[in-house]
C-alpha cells in the first residue's frame, strides 16, 4: 500500500467515526447536551464543536490563530470552538455533520486525526452512557499512534514505565507494571481520562491513576 493509499484509508475510518458519532447525538435533549464531557470545563456539546472545528482548520487558518493569539495554545482552542458552536445544540450538530467528509486538518499527522475522533467521541460518549463498539482495527491504531508520542496530548509520557496489553486485540507496549484491559479504555488513560482506569486491571492501574489527575488539555 503507498502512502497515499494508506491516508487515504485512514481518512475513510475517520469519516465512519464521525458519522456514527453524528447519528449516536441525533435525539439528545437539551440537558443532555449540557452534560459535562471528559474534558476538563466543557460539555458534550462542547466538545463535539471543538471536533468540528478541527475539520474545519487548515495549516494556514490554524497559524493565523496561534498568531492571533500570541502563541496562547489554550486561547487558539477554543475560539475556535466558539466559531463552530452555534446558537443551539442543533446548530452544533448540523456543523459537525457537515463536516464528516472534511479532509481538511491543521498540521497533524492524519493518525492524529483519527486518534483525536476517537477520543472526544468517547468523551461525549461516556457521560451520556452511550455505548459504541470502534473496529479493533481502528482502536489498534489509535493505540499504536498514542503510545509513541506526545504531540497533541501527552500520551507516551504517561505510560513510561509500564507495560499495557489490550484483552481483545493485539495491542501491547512498554515493560513494567501491567495494565490490561479493552484497546479503547487504554487509548483513554493513556490521553489522561482516569474513569476509563475503572476498565483497567493489574498493578500499574494505581500509578496510571495519578498519571491522568490532570486535567485533560487539548490542541491545536
Amino acid at each position: 500500500m503507498t502512502d497515499r493509499e494508506a491516508t487515504a484509508k485512514v481518512w475513510s475510518l475517520i469519516h465512519a467515526e464521525r458519522a456514527a458519532l453524528a447519528a449516536d447525538l441525533a435525539e439528545l435533549s437539551d440537558d443532555q447536551w449540557a452534560t459535562a464531557s471528559l474534558c476538563a470545563g466543557l460539555t458534550v456539546r462542547e466538545v463535539l464543536a471543538h471536533l468540528t472545528a478541527g475539520a474545519r482548520l487548515n495549516g494556514v487558518r490554524w497559524m493565523a490563530g496561534v498568531i492571533r493569539c500570541r502563541f496562547d495554545f489554550d486561547k487558539q482552542v477554543a475560539m475556535r470552538l466558539a466559531e463552530q458552536l452555534g446558537t443551539t445544540p442543533a446548530d452544533t450538530l448540523e456543523r459537525f455533520r457537515l463536516a464528516v467528509p472534511s479532509t481538511t486538518k491543521p498540521p497533524l499527522p492524519v493518525l492524529a486525526m483519527l486518534g483525536e475522533t476517537i477520543v472526544h467521541a468517547e468523551d461525549i460518549r461516556r457521560p451520556l452512557g452511550i455505548r459504541h463498539a470502534s473496529p479493533a482495527e481502528v482502536l489498534t491504531q489509535v493505540a499504536e499512534y498514542y503510545q509513541g508520542t506526545d504531540m497533541v496530548v501527552v500520551a507516551r509520557g504517561r505510560i513510561g514505565g509500564l507495560a499495557l496489553v489490550a484483552d481483545d486485540g493485539p495491542f501491547a507496549t512498554g515493560s513494567g507494571p501491567l495494565v490490561t484491559g479493552p484497546t479503547l479504555a487504554l487509548v483513554m488513560a493513556m490521553t489522561g481520562r482516569a474513569s476509563h482506569c475503572d476498565d483497567l486491571e493489574g498493578d500499574g492501574v494505581g500509578l496510571l491513576r495519578e498519571r491522568c489527575a490532570q486535567p485533560v488539555r487539548d490542541a491545536p
